[in-house]
């Protein structure tokens, strides 16, 4: 049995968020089914943060209501939750003691006590190699760059090894090569039924490597589908006032949205 067969991703209906006495986030309702990533984009400050934030769990909603998997957010224990998504946020504290090896293996606190704790250091490790780690394991994380800082936060949720993944722009620190990279990962992870949910601002990354797209402004769901039906040049240049075009690569056939520039 696969794990889009086990599980149901994520599923969030009809969310508000109020901060500061405004509504930063209103009426969204969003589902990201196993197998599948979705990224969600839009221009800064349209309440993607926000949004990812409640439906990780991090933050409770004015109104509204998540599900992962089929159980409300609200009625999961933090160690249940734990063992069901992983979350990497935009900070990491730069301040920790601890090493490379350490930050990733805390990704397995959930599984202590189960049996799933026996495959700890293979799933350890695996994880350090898919993020390109191996050379750096024993160094304090409070002395890596952003970027190297951005792949072990990554690594660690790789290793918590869990049916969602939920992330907020886990390539904005990232050179070219780590960011391909990352995205690959993603989509490797996506092809053995994790549901995956990610803010990203570069819109033809989005374009290349999901499979639908969430498109917000004003905090607001303007758009929600497949990544070709959503990603139109009117739709875009409407939704970050700026025009843009859209163009298929002549080798891989992927769009890429590039903005219009005089």
């Amino acid at each position: 049995m696969s794990a889009a067969d086990d599980h149901k991703g994520i599923s969030a209906d009809d969310i508000h968020v109020t901060l500061g006495g405004r509504e930063v986030v209103s009426g969204v309702s969003l589902n990201v089914p196993p197998g599948t990533l979705t990224a969600l984009v839009g221009p800064n400050g349209c309440g993607k943060t926000t949004l990812l934030s409640v439906i990780a769990g991090l933050r409770t909603p004015a109104s509204g209501a998540v599900t992962i998997d089929g159980t409300p957010l609200a009625a999961m224990s933090s160690r249940r939750l734990a063992r069901h998504r992983s979350v990497v946020t935009q900070q990491n504290r730069s301040d920790t003691p601890f090493t490379v090896y350490e930050v990733v293996e805390m990704g397995r606190y959930p599984w202590l006590r189960t049996p799933a704790a026996a495959d700890s250091p293979a799933v350890i490790e695996a994880a350090i190699a898919a993020c390109d780690l191996a050379e750096i394991v024993d160094r304090p994380f409070a002395q890596l760059s952003g970027g190297q800082q951005a792949r072990v936060s990554l690594a660690r949720a790789i290793a918590q090894d869990t049916p969602v993944m939920v992330l907020d722009e886990p390539t904005a620190a990232l050179d070219i090569h780590h960011q391909e990279a990352v995205l690959d990962i993603l989509r490797r992870h996506r092809e053995r039924g994790r549901a995956i949910l990610l803010v990203v601002h570069d819109l033809s990354l989005a374009a290349a490597y999901s499979d639908r797209v969430a498109l917000m402004k004003d905090g607001r769901l303007l758009a929600e589908g497949p990544t070709r039906e959503v990603f139109t040049a009117d739709r875009l240049s409407a939704t970050y006032d700026h025009p843009v075009e859209i163009w298929d690569h002549p080798d891989s056939g992927q769009p890429v949205v590039i903005p219009r520039r005089r």
